[in-house]
C-alpha cells in the first residue's frame, strides 16, 4: 500500500486524539531547520515560468469560452467550457502566488495579472493581499482572527454542502459587489465601509472584518476597484446589447471555478482547530500536501496548491519550487517523520475524513 494512502488510513483511525494533539503540537525543530536549508537556493521567483504559465492559461481559458459562448454544437460548446474552467482557474489562482511576492519580485506581473484576469474576473489581487497573509500570521492561524478559517470537521453535517454551494453565488455576488455597491459607496460613506469590510476579501470566516488600506496599498487597491468596477457595468449593460445567453454561459463557467476553489479550499486543511493560537508544526499538520503520484491534485490544486502544507512551512517559496522542495525534504527526513504526516492520496480520503468528523457526536 502506498505511504500516503497508509497514512490516510492511519490518520482516520487516530482522528480524536490527533485533534486533541494538534492544538499543542511542539515545533519539529529539525523538520523546520531541513526545509529552510534545503531550499535556499530555488527560493527564487522565475519570471520565464510565471509570464508563460499565467498569460498561456489566460488565453486558453478566454478563448474556450468564446468557443462555449459561440458554438451551436452542444458537445462542442460543454467541451469548451470544460476546458474554461481548467485553464481559467489555474490563471485566477496566481492570485495566491501574487499576495506572496515581495514587492520587488517580477516587475509588472500584478498589474497584468489584474488587467488580463484580476479584473475581468472580477476577482482583483486586493481581495487577497494584505488579507491572505493574514492567514499565516503564527498567532492567527486557526483563531477567529483568522479570514481564512473556519472548524469545519467540528461543524454540522449539513456545513459542508453549504460551504461548497455557497461558492455558486460567487459570480452574481461579484457583480453586485463591482457593479452596484461600488458606485452606491462613492456617494454614499456607509455602503463604501460596509462593502469594504464584508465584501472585499476572499475570506470564508464570516466574523472577519476587514480594515481599511493604507499608503501605497490603498492607491493601488483604488484603481483596481475602479477597473472592476467598469467593468462589471459592462458586463450589465451588455445584457441589453447581447441578450442574457453570453453573460449567463459566462458565469456558469465562473460559477464552476468558484466550486472547484471552494472544493480545494475545503481539502487544504484538516479544520480541526477551535482556536487555539497554534505552532508553525501544528499549523502544518492541520494543513494538507497531495504529492505525486495522485493523477488528479495537479487540475483540482494548481500554482504548486497541492503542496499547501508545505507551503505554510515556506510561505514565500515559488510555486515552480514546491515539488523540488518536497522531495528534498522527504529524502532528508525519511518516510517517518512529521513532514510525511501531511501527505494524503487523494482530495476523495480527505472530503470523506472531514464529512466523517462531522458526524461525530460532541
Amino acid at each position: 500500500m502506498p505511504a500516503t494512502q497508509t497514512l490516510d488510513a492511519a490518520a482516520t483511525a487516530a482522528q480524536p486524539s490527533r485533534r486533541v494533539a494538534l492544538s499543542a503540537t511542539p515545533d519539529d525543530k529539525d523538520m523546520l531547520r531541513a526545509a529552510a536549508e534545503l531550499t535556499r537556493d530555488i527560493n527564487k521567483a522565475r519570471p520565464e515560468i510565471y509570464w508563460p504559465d499565467m498569460l498561456l492559461s489566460a488565453l486558453v481559458g478566454y478563448g474556450a469560452m468564446a468557443g462555449a459562448i459561440l458554438i451551436d454544437n452542444a458537445w462542442l460548446a460543454v467541451a469548451c467550457a470544460v476546458v474554461s474552467v481548467i485553464a481559467l482557474y489555474r490563471a485566477l489562482l496566481f492570485i495566491h502566488e501574487i499576495s506572496h511576492l515581495h514587492r520587488n519580485a517580477l516587475p509588472g506581473f500584478r498589474t497584468a495579472w489584474n488587467a488580463l484576469v484580476g479584473v475581468p474576473l472580477l476577482t482583483p489581487s486586493f481581495m487577497y493581499e494584505g488579507v491572505h497573509t493574514l492567514h499565516h500570521a503564527r498567532t492567527r492561524y486557526g483563531t477567529v482572527e483568522d479570514p481564512e478559517y473556519l472548524p469545519l470537521a467540528l461543524m454540522k453535517p449539513w456545513s459542508l454542502p453549504v460551504f461548497l454551494l455557497v461558492a455558486l453565488l460567487a459570480p452574481p455576488a461579484l457583480i453586485i459587489r463591482f457593479g452596484i455597491l461600488t458606485p452606491l459607496g462613492a456617494i454614499i460613506p456607509p455602503i463604501r465601509k460596509f462593502s469594504w469590510e464584508r465584501f472585499s476579501a476572499l475570506a470564508i470566516n464570516p466574523a472577519f472584518r476587514r480594515r481599511p488600506a493604507e499608503g501605497e496599498m490603498k492607491r493601488r487597491f483604488f484603481w483596481q476597484e475602479v477597473g472592476a468596477s467598469a467593468w462589471a457595468m459592462v458586463l450589465i449593460a451588455s445584457i441589453f446589447v447581447l441578450g442574457w445567453r453570453p453573460l449567463l454561459i459566462a458565469m456558469a463557467i465562473m460559477s464552476a471555478v468558484a466550486i472547484f476553489n471552494q472544493l480545494r479550499t475545503l481539502v487544504a486543511h484538516l479544520w480541526e482547530n477551535e482556536g487555539e493560537v497554534m505552532t508553525v508544526t501544528g499549523q502544518y499538520l492541520d494543513s494538507v500536501n497531495v504529492p505525486p503520484p495522485s493523477p488528479f491534485a495537479a487540475l483540482w490544486a494548481p500554482v504548486g496548491l497541492r503542496y499547501h502544507a508545505l507551503h505554510h512551512l515556506l510561505p514565500s517559496l515559488p510555486y515552480h519550487s514546491l515539488g523540488e522542495a518536497h522531495k528534498r525534504i522527504c529524502a532528508r527526513l525519511g518516510t517517518e517523520s512529521t513532514y510525511e504526516r501531511a501527505s494524503y492520496g487523494s482530495m476523495t480520503v480527505l472530503v470523506m475524513r472531514i464529512a466523517r468528523s462531522t458526524m461525530v457526536r460532541r
